[in-house]
This record gives structure tokens, C-alpha cells and sequence, in this order.
């Protein structure tokens, strides 16, 4: 059983190579694929300095968003089972083996780690007052009952996200990728994560205006046919 972690990166130059340090102290085999999404602050550089060989590097030139980052990875895939990893400290690679369980026991085809029935720090009520309404009405829509599609931690099993046509950019891959694993009823599992979550002062870049940008990937997916 082999791992492919998915980074996208984008201006992370500060936590970047500690990011990757945690994920290769994790006791599994694995792949790492990071994709710079034309970061601006040096964080290439750094990416640069990476030597270990299980990292694939990609190199984005215009910055075009987290699904864009993800986009590209998707063909380099070798493992497995798949977790997307930010590139920041908010999530805990430690914390791999509550993702990948379910898949491993044959109960789920993709698992969400939700950060809101795990240890949080208590972050912005603002956004989590988003992420309340945008899961009710993603469930609402898909007739399900997630507490946390907007997490960064998910994992699949390599076929289920090869099965999926990503096409949008930024942060409506989050959407976009709900809605399609629940159209193709794959079985999933939701597990307690911990969550560091950040404010902007801390590097945040989700912004209020992208709760309308996944409100109509939500839309947008469940019109799409298969």
C-alpha cells in the first residue's frame, strides 16, 4: 500500500520544507507531489532545495488556484490511496492513519477528516458560520450528512479521484469534488481530525467572497452529468 500526498503551495516559504519534513516522518510508503502554484515569495526556491527522492516537483508559471494545483498532480500518481496535504501548519500528517482506515478496512472509498467533530483551536466564527451554511446546503443537495466538506484532508482511493474531471481552479475544488464523489455514490466515511487553524495575519487566504465561488461549484456539479 503506497501513499501519493498532493501539496499545492502557494507563497508557504516559511512552513513549506518543515510541511514536507512531517509528511516523510509518517510511517508509511509514499510518494510526495508538490505543485508551486507560481508562488512569488521564494517558496520555489525552497521547493527547489527538496532532495529526498519520493518528491515529484511541479512548477506552475501563472498562479491559477488550489484545483488548478491538484489538476496537475492527478497524472504523476502512483500510490494507492491519495490525501491532499496543505502546504501550511493547520493540519497534522500524524493523523494519516485516521484518514486512510476506513479505505483500508474496505468501508469507504473516500474519507473526509472533518475539523469540527475533532480537537480544534477555536478560529474565526466568521468562517465557521460559512463552512455551517455551505455544508447544509451541500447536503441539502447531495442528501447527506457531512459536517466538513471544505476541509483540506481527504483521502481516495486512487481510482475514485481519477474517475473525476477537476475543472475548477481555486477553492471551488472543494465543491467540485463533493458533489462528484456523492453523483457516483462512492462510500464514504467522515473521521475527527485536529485542526491549527490560522487568521490572516498568519498567512489565511480563503476569503468571505469564495463562500459565493463554492456556493456555485455546489450548483454548477450537481447539473453536471456523469
Amino acid at each position: 500500500m503506497k501513499l501519493s500526498i498532493i501539496i499545492p503551495v502557494y507563497n508557504e516559504k516559511a512552513t513549506v520544507a518543515e510541511i514536507v519534513r512531517q509528511v516523510q516522518n509518517t510511517p508509511f510508503d509514499k510518494e510526495i507531489i508538490i505543485v508551486d502554484d507560481a508562488s512569488t515569495d521564494g517558496t520555489a526556491d525552497s521547493i527547489k532545495n527538496l532532495t529526498d527522492g519520493n518528491i515529484k516537483k511541479i512548477f506552475h508559471t501563472i498562479n491559477q488556484g488550489k484545483g488548478a494545483a491538484i489538476r496537475s498532480a492527478i497524472g504523476l500518481i502512483e500510490g494507492d490511496i491519495v490525501i491532499i496535504q496543505d502546504a501550511d501548519l493547520e493540519y497534522h500528517p500524524d493523523e494519516y492513519g485516521l484518514l486512510i482506515d476506513p479505505i483500508l478496512k474496505q468501508r469507504a472509498e473516500v474519507v473526509f477528516g472533518s475539523r469540527f467533530i475533532g480537537a480544534h483551536r477555536c478560529f474565526l466564527f466568521t468562517h465557521y458560520m460559512g463552512n455551517k451554511l455551505v455544508n447544509l446546503i451541500a447536503n441539502i443537495l447531495y442528501n447527506t450528512n457531512l459536517t466538513d466538506f471544505m476541509t483540506c484532508y481527504k483521502a481516495f482511493k486512487t481510482g475514485a479521484l481519477k474517475s473525476v474531471t477537476i475543472t475548477s481552479n481555486r477553492f471551488g475544488f472543494e465543491a467540485e469534488i463533493t458533489g462528484e464523489v456523492f453523483r457516483r455514490q462512492y462510500k464514504v466515511y467522515e473521521v475527527p481530525i485536529s485542526y491549527s487553524g490560522r487568521n490572516y495575519s498568519e498567512g489565511k487566504k480563503i476569503k468571505w467572497t469564495d463562500f459565493f465561488v463554492v456556493l456555485s461549484w455546489l450548483l454548477k456539479t450537481k447539473q453536471k452529468k456523469i
